[in-house]
């Protein structure tokens, strides 16, 4: 294993590192900043928009009892918490090299699709890890992010091993079959 990886995976908590001075940084894939970026622009491209929805209900008179005011002023609001929220996470991630997380063979690491078996029914599925769910959900595998009880189970976690993950209705194991 290399010293990167070493370093990489030694300050990694629930799918955020720090860089060495007590900054949080999250983790992502370059794909998963690619949804990011596109989502960004969505919203800084709904600006105009906005902007003319409501000076139209402005214009419409009485702001008092102007329910398309307030609803684009809400919106608006909304959007702009989004931008925010989306601008301070591509300031604050690192993105992870997938093929690098592929090269400690055996380990489950951000970027990585793994085949668990629930112990208790034999049950078959299979998982990727995340930094941030793309909230669309893909028929092949279930998305887990890297903050969630299952992802912190999961994360640097071997083929072989049994997890256990708190669930709301008790405790599940699940055997690492593959990482794929």
């Amino acid at each position: 294993m290399g010293p990167f990886v070493f370093t990489l995976f030694s300050f990694v908590v629930g799918g955020r590192q720090t860089d060495g001075m007590g900054t949080m940084m999250e983790l992502m894939t370059l794909a998963e900043k690619q949804m990011v970026e596109t989502r960004l622009a969505e919203l800084v491209g709904n600006r105009p928009g906005l902007a003319r929805r409501i000076s139209e209900a402005r214009d419409l008179g009485d702001l008092k009892e102007n329910g398309d005011y307030h609803a684009a002023r809400e919106q608006q609001g909304m959007e702009e918490a989004e931008i925010r929220r989306l601008q301070d996470r591509l300031l604050n991630i690192s993105l992870i090299d997938e093929r690098m997380s592929k090269a400690v063979e055996g380990v489950v690491f951000i970027g990585s699709t793994v085949r668990l078996r629930d112990t208790s029914d034999g049950d078959e599925d299979l998982f990727k890890l995340v930094g941030e769910s793309a909230g669309t959900a893909p028929a092949d595998y279930v998305e887990v992010t890297a903050t969630s009880p299952m992802g912190e189970a999961l994360l640097k976690s071997r083929v072989g091993d049994i997890i256990r993950v708190s669930a709301p209705r008790g405790e599940k194991k699940f055997e690492i079959m593959e990482i794929m």
